[in-house]
């Protein structure tokens, strides 16, 4: 009998059995959010500035939920790396599904923001609530990485609840393999700006 299991409720024991998933803790793997990252604009600066007081201004009126993550900080976010313009467009709530080998686990989900440059996946991005550590949605996007159709080449999302960034890279070799980068707080000077130096390297690389 098929199983079909949300994506929102997969754990990381059901990747690592079911696909044999596995954490690469070598720094080598995903040196990318780190290495040949250019540098943002002093406009940019300021704009992201602007998201950044928008968020602590925001955190006094509780409660805040997902919508609210989406237009203090993900969305103003997206318009200030220019991923609304050509050559991206952006596919929100994605329908995506993965299934096991063995074809008996079916996997599904709808992503909350997928942006796409000639047809392949740059980025994907899984907004959470704030009061949820980034970690609480991990599985979840590793399942949509999985999901993306073009295994031979390297995928690459980042994982917001508007306090805190994630990034992860996932790579298919006869398993599939995935690293992450440190974690970024809104309360960490300089960290919103390296979000944004790390989005646009990414998606260069795609």
């Amino acid at each position: 009998m098929v199983q079909v299991l949300q994506a929102k409720e997969v754990t990381p024991r059901d990747l690592i059995n079911r696909f044999e998933l596995q954490f690469v803790e070598n720094e080598q793997f995903f040196r990318e959010w780190q290495e040949d990252l250019g540098a943002i604009s002093n406009q940019e600066q300021e704009l992201l500035d602007k998201i950044k007081t928008g968020y602590f201004n925001l955190l006094n009126y509780p409660p805040f939920l997902e919508t609210s993550v989406r237009m203090t900080v993900l969305d103003p976010l997206l318009f200030i790396g220019n991923f609304y313009l050509s050559p991206f467009h952006i596919k929100a709530e994605e329908s995506v599904e993965i299934i096991t080998n063995d074809q008996d686990l079916i996997l599904n989900g709808r992503l909350d923001t997928l942006i796409l440059k000639d047809q392949l996946w740059v980025m994907i991005i899984e907004s959470k609530r704030v009061i949820y550590s980034v970690e609480a949605g991990l599985p979840q996007l590793l399942t949509y990485l999985m999901a993306n159709p073009r295994q031979n080449r390297s995928n690459y999302g980042m994982l917001t609840n508007g306090s805190e960034f994630l990034f992860v890279k996932l790579l298919w070799e006869s398993k599939p393999l995935y690293g992450t980068s440190r974690l970024f707080s809104m309360r960490n000077p300089g960290d919103l700006y390296e979000v944004l130096k790390i989005f646009k390297h990414l998606c260069k690389l795609i």
